[in-house]
């Protein structure tokens, strides 16, 4: 058992010698058919590491000709299958330009709003790549309106639009984990405002309220009454739009605290104005 483990080990170590001297062999090569030839069947191979480097040398010596354009081709997928995705959606889109009436201009301009979809990070982190890649999948659907790749490019604007809408909201969250009500109302507002109709609809409201309450209890007296009403109408806003929702006895919860509190203020209030 031991004499066989060492025999595959030895085999093993030749082969991989001698695919690293081939391989060292035809990138210090002089002929440039043979680098083609390669760099094809280590494409094919999906050896894409090693590919890469003779796609390089090869994409200026060919530049104009009709192996040119499939080793261009050929280098766009090889960032992208070594997970360059920047690179890949440049050249992607360089390809589609450069080659606008060829049979694969249409996959290349998708394959580089994919790619900028790929790099569009989570909704905590700034959505630059987001907007980005939104803005390379408009222009493939502008560019080919009909491609059977349509629908799965409006998935993916679906997809990162929710990313957008679950930033902003994020953001406006944001202000009343930190304790500041009037800015996270107002951030709450100008969300709706931007989402009419949003996945996070229903939140949004019974933050609002929320806030409001908060932001009432902690007002100086001359704001207090206003702020009170202000939460109350918070609240039936909540229930005019969602008297089934998840968040109706929180909401409950809320109206009530509204009421006991201004009615406090208001005897209070009263028996200062006596005396």
């Amino acid at each position: 058992m031991l004499k066989n483990a060492r025999l595959l080990f030895f085999i093993g170590s030749l082969i991989l010698l001698f695919s690293c001297s081939e391989y060292n062999r035809v990138l210090k090569s002089p002929n440039p058919e043979l680098k083609y030839a390669k760099s094809i069947e280590y494409y094919e191979d999906e050896e894409y590491a090693k590919t890469l480097p003779l796609l390089e040398e090869l994409i200026p010596l060919y530049k104009g000709t009709e192996k040119g354009k499939k080793i261009y081709y050929y280098y766009c997928y090889t960032n992208y299958y070594l997970n360059y995705m920047i690179a890949a959606a440049f050249h992607f889109k360089r390809f589609a330009n450069t080659y606008p009436h060829s049979e694969e201009a249409e996959d290349a301009l998708f394959m580089s709003a994919f790619c900028n979809y790929l790099e569009s990070p989570v909704p905590t982190l700034d959505q630059e790549p987001t907007y980005k890649a939104l803005e390379e999948l408009q222009i493939f659907a502008n560019t080919y309106p009909n491609s059977p790749l349509i629908d799965s490019a409006n998935n993916l604007v679906d997809e990162l639009r929710l990313k957008i809408e679950t930033k902003d909201y994020l953001n406006a969250y944001q202000y009343y984990k930190i304790r500041r009500y009037k800015a996270a109302i107002q951030a709450l507002e100008n969300f709706q405002e931007k989402y009419p109709i949003s996945n996070f609809a229903e939140e949004v409201k019974l933050l609002v309220l929320k806030a409001s309450y908060y932001l009432a209890v902690n007002s100086i007296e001359e704001k207090k009454a206003e702020r009170f009403e202000d939460g109350i109408s918070a609240y039936f806003d909540f229930i005019d739009n969602f008297a089934d929702g998840k968040n109706v006895n929180e909401a409950e919860t809320y109206y009530a605290r509204l009421i006991r509190e201004r009615e406090e203020y208001l005897k209070e209030k009263r028996g200062s104005d006596e005396l």
